[in-house]
C-alpha cells in the first residue's frame, strides 16, 4: 500500500492520528448505516415482491372480464360506454425519508363526478360492471407499487453509493493512512537514534 507523501515531523505524525481515529469511526458508522439500509431494504423487496404478485394476479383477472365484457358487446356500445368516466382520480405526492434517503410517498384520491357507473345497464354485461368495479379498486395499489419499485430503486443506488464509501475507506484510506504513521514514527525514531549516537560522541571527545 503506498503511503501518503507527507513530511516526517511530530506535527504530521498527530495530525495523521486525528484523521485515522476519524476514518475508523465514519468507517464503523458507514458499516453500521450499510447494514440496516440492507435490512430495510430485505424488507421492502418482499413487501414488493408480495404486492405485485397480487396486483398481477387480479389485472389477469380484470382483462379476463374484460375481455368476456369485449365479446358479448358491440364495440360502438363498448367504446362509447367507457369514454366517460365518472371518477377523477388525483395523486398526492409528497416525499419521506428512509436512512436519510427521499423516496416519494404517493396517495390516490379519487373524486366522484357523477353518481353510478358512465354507461346504462342495458347496454353493458355484469362482466363489465364487475370489471370497472376491481379496476377502481384496484388504483391504489398500483399507485403503492410504483411508490415501492422507486423506493425499492433509490436504497439499491444509496447502498451501492455507501458500499463504495466504505471499501474505499476499508481498503485505501485507512491501510493509507496506518503505512504513513509506520513510516512517520520510523524515521523518527531513526533520527532519534541518530541523535543520541550523535550525543555520545561529542561527549566522548
Amino acid at each position: 500500500m503506498a503511503r501518503l507523501n507527507v513530511n516526517p515531523t511530530r506535527m504530521e505524525l498527530k495530525k495523521l492520528k486525528a484523521r485515522l481515529a476519524t476514518a475508523v469511526r465514519g468507517h464503523k458508522l458507514l458499516k453500521d448505516k450499510s447494514d440496516e439500509m440492507i435490512r430495510r431494504f430485505t424488507v421492502i423487496i418482499r413487501q414488493n415482491k408480495r404486492l405485485r404478485d397480487e396486483v398481477e394476479e387480479e389485472l389477469a383477472e380484470i382483462l379476463r372480464q374484460f375481455s368476456v365484457a369485449r365479446s358479448v358487446t358491440p364495440a360502438y356500445s363498448a367504446e362509447a360506454a367507457f369514454s366517460m368516466p365518472t371518477v377523477a382520480v388525483t395523486a398526492e405526492c409528497g416525499m419521506t425519508s428512509v436512512m436519510g434517503v427521499d423516496v416519494p410517498e404517493v396517495k390516490v384520491v379519487a373524486e366522484e363526478r357523477a353518481g353510478g357507473l358512465p354507461y346504462a345497464f342495458s347496454e353493458i354485461t355484469s362482466e363489465a360492471d364487475y370489471s370497472v368495479g376491481r379496476i377502481s379498486a384496484l388504483l391504489p395499489k398500483l399507485a403503492e407499487l410504483a411508490q415501492i419499485e422507486k423506493t425499492v430503486r433509490l436504497l439499491a443506488d444509496e447502498i451501492e453509493r455507501n458500499k463504495r464509501r466504505v471499501n474505499a475507506l476499508e481498503y485505501i484510506m485507512i491501510p493509507q493512512l496506518q503505512e504513513t504513521i509506520k513510516y512517520i514514527r520510523d524515521k523518527l525514531d531513526e533520527n532519534e537514534r541518530a541523535s543520541i549516537v550523535r550525543l555520545m560522541k561529542v561527549k566522548n571527545k
